[in-house]
């Protein structure tokens, strides 16, 4: 059986600097907590999101990856299929594979959330 090298890890979230990624636009940021480049997972990608107002993600979708984002804080537009839905604090939004989507702060305070994708690929395992 192959090692695994992977360590189990407590860190605070100020330890990791603030990014932006492809297609996040006007100040959407994200701080990848969990992710094979940060501490190796194999199958999460586990980040705290925030937009300020104005900002978004562009459209996308996802061929194998499931994603369930969840509210802490502001609100905003989320796009799911043909659909367009404000979301606030608390809510959670699952995602499965295939589905377009966006969010985009459309309100007047950052919106805080947390996104969680599995598997980190997005690609057919070989």
């Amino acid at each position: 059986m192959p090692r695994d090298d992977r360590q189990a890890s407590i860190k605070n979230i100020a330890e990791t600097p603030w990014r932006q990624f492809p297609n996040h636009v006007g100040g959407a940021l994200s701080k990848p907590l969990v992710m094979p480049e940060t501490l190796g997972s194999k199958q999460l990608d586990y980040r705290i999101s925030m937009y300020q107002p104005m900002a978004y993600v562009e459209r996308h979708s996802h061929k194998i990856q499931e994603q369930v984002y969840h509210v802490l804080e502001g609100e905003g537009l989320m796009e799911v299929g043909d659909k367009t839905q404000v979301v606030r604090k608390h809510d959670v939004i699952y995602l499965p594979p295939g589905v377009p989507h966006s969010i985009s702060n459309t309100g007047l305070i950052d919106l805080v959330f947390i996104v969680v994708t599995s598997p980190v690929v997005d690609e057919e395992p070989r």
